[in-house]
């Protein structure tokens, strides 16, 4: 599961991408020095796979890989330094195999001009090569006149992992919806034939649906017109709420508003509205413990709002501090576990009856800063999830650190690895 920035996360997929991941605290004028990078471990060379079906796999040899975003600079203030990519192996998450991805060295230019901004947005396998594929967002050149650029690229894994420049996206204009930016990827198999669709932010009320498999080109194999939806803000990761073998998804109401609601793909795609879920600043889903559907829980001030057993819903309420959620089995019992808080983590135990507050977890990360859950997934291997959070002081120091989960769950006080981010920057 990956984490994107003010979306969803899912325990059934990798997040991110994730929850998404968070972007850093505002710059702190008491940490502008340089991030310290001496104590980088070595550089490892990248696993070369063969390919696989693991989610976030971008080398295809079989075990996950890290993306973090929003990397931390060597001042405050200074140019996007690009996304990285930590590399897993048998044993994790490896953080000397480790790549920089820099719109000098990937973007595809626009005008013959490269962008400043990029930023990791989503992951999935688009050309079906058995090698996931890295969705990103740039800021290619825009005079306010008309539809805007689509701004969105695509960087293809390869047995190497993600090498060569990207290429633009191709989004057909019957596909789009108003001038607004065709942004906000989600990826998912939302008509059921096995290969990985993308659905976009539009406007008025409508969603971009590009359907895969992806050329090389970045052309879809299909993209009717702009579906109608209860929002036209999608969020992800998406996942199959209802076991029907079609992705669903959770849609955000536009400016900015929380209320969201699930939509069920079906044979045309995410047609049909499902739950509606109360307002709330993320939403995490999960197998919480009362039926075979997933759960949906939605967090805000002092509380978290469930759902169970989607898209019906039955409604219960748990006091769980911070808004910030992840969900995924760290004991790997079959149902998931909630992660909610902001400096200090609580982890809340799911049963036949679903979410408690009883026995819950407190995770308290290795430094003091601002805490946001970077992924919860399974990086070794061993059917359990692993916690990954990451701490910011400022925009230029931070700490990743990377929990396993257990047959008891997350009960280990420190944390397996931890790296900076400051070491992509590292020869």
């Amino acid at each position: 599961m990956r984490v994107r920035r003010g979306g969803v996360s899912t325990a059934a997929l990798c997040v991110p991408l994730l929850l998404a991941a968070c972007g850093p605290a505002a710059p702190d004028a008491g940490h502008d020095t340089p991030a310290r990078v001496a104590g980088a471990p070595a550089r490892l060379p990248v696993p070369h796979g063969r390919g696989s079906s693991t989610p976030d796999d971008f080398n295809g040899d079989g075990h996950r890989d890290l993306v973090i975003d929003d990397l931390v600079k060597e001042q405050s203030h200074a140019d996007d330094a690009g996304v990285g990519i930590v590399y897993g192996g048998p044993h994790g998450l490896a953080p000397g195999a480790r790549q920089l991805l820099s719109p000098q060295k990937q973007a595809a230019p626009t005008e013959g001009r490269l962008p400043a901004v990029f930023d990791a947005e989503e992951s999935c396998d688009l050309d079906g090569d058995g090698f996931t594929d890295l969705v990103v967002s740039t800021d290619p050149p825009y005079d306010g006149q008309g539809r805007p650029p689509v701004p969105l690229q695509l960087l293809f894994g390869s047995p190497a992992g993600l090498t060569g420049r990207a290429v633009k996206l191709t989004v057909p204009d019957a596909a789009r919806f108003g001038n607004d930016w065709p942004d906000q990827p989600v990826c998912g198999d939302f008509d059921g034939d096995g290969k990985q669709d993308l659905v976009l932010h539009a406007s008025g009320g409508r969603l971009s649906y590009p359907r895969g498999p992806f050329s090389r080109g970045g052309a879809p194999r299909a993209a009717g017109a702009p579906l109608a939806s209860p929002g036209e803000v999608p969020v992800g990761p998406a996942a199959d709420v209802d076991g029907d073998g079609r992705d669903d998804l959770i849609v955000r109401g536009a400016e900015g508003t929380a209320v969201s609601a699930l939509v069920l793909g079906g044979p045309g795609g995410p047609t049909r509205t499902g739950a509606v879920l109360p307002a709330g600043t993320d939403v995490a889903l999960g197998r919480f413990g009362r039926g075979a559907a997933l759960d949906a829980a939605v967090g805000g001030t002092g509380k978290t709002s469930l759902r169970y057993d989607l898209p019906v819903a039955a409604r219960a309420t748990l006091a769980a501090p911070g808004p910030i959620l992840g969900a995924a089995d760290f004991d790997g019992d079959g149902r998931d576990e909630l992660v909610a808080g902001a400096s200090r983590l609580r982890l809340f135990h799911a049963g036949t009856a679903g979410l408690s507050a009883k026995d819950a977890v407190t995770v308290v990360p290795p430094a003091p800063g601002t805490t946001r859950v970077l992924a919860a997934a399974d990086f070794d291997g061993d059917g359990r999830a692993d916690l990954v959070v990451r701490t910011y002081r400022g925009e230029t120091k931070d700490t990743v650190a990377v929990y396993r989960g257990t047959k008891r769950g997350l009960l280990e006080a420190e944390p397996a690895v931890t790296f900076s981010s400051s070491e992509f920057r590292t020869p």
